[in-house]
């Protein structure tokens, strides 16, 4: 039922961002300090845009494994919906330095990847 209403709630760029790094970091199941690192980063470079920091560790703290594809499409519409095409290429830019930041792709890293690309390409046809 949490996930239900996880997936109903619209959430800015910076939230959406974040939501997609943390899944991103979370698929290979295992965590990482230089994943933290890119994160850090991303939120660093998103300000003035502030997050409750705490309570998005807890809504993803208890988002089942099994609902992290549905949630990253949501938060990768949100993000669509706020940003601007330079964004999301900048974005992009950060979602493959998490998946590398531990210098290995796994399956799952690259299917989240592909459908991050995939979703926005016809954007960066020509970049």
């Amino acid at each position: 039922m949490l996930s239900n209403i996880i997936t109903m709630v619209k959430l800015n760029k910076v939230m959406a961002g974040y939501h997609m790094l943390v899944i991103l970091s979370h698929v290979d199941g295992k965590e990482d300090a230089s994943e933290r690192k890119v994160l850090l980063k991303y939120l660093q470079d998103s300000m003035p845009n502030r997050l409750d920091i705490d309570h998005e560790k807890d809504v993803l703290s208890h988002l089942p494994k099994e609902d992290y594809f549905l949630h990253f499409n949501n938060a990768m519409n949100d993000f669509y919906e706020d940003s601007t095409e330079r964004e999301r290429i900048d974005f992009l830019n950060f979602a493959v330095k998490m998946v590398m930041a531990d210098k290995k792709l796994t399956k799952d890293e690259n299917k989240y990847l592909k459908e991050l690309y995939f979703a926005w390409e016809p954007e960066f046809e020509g970049v």
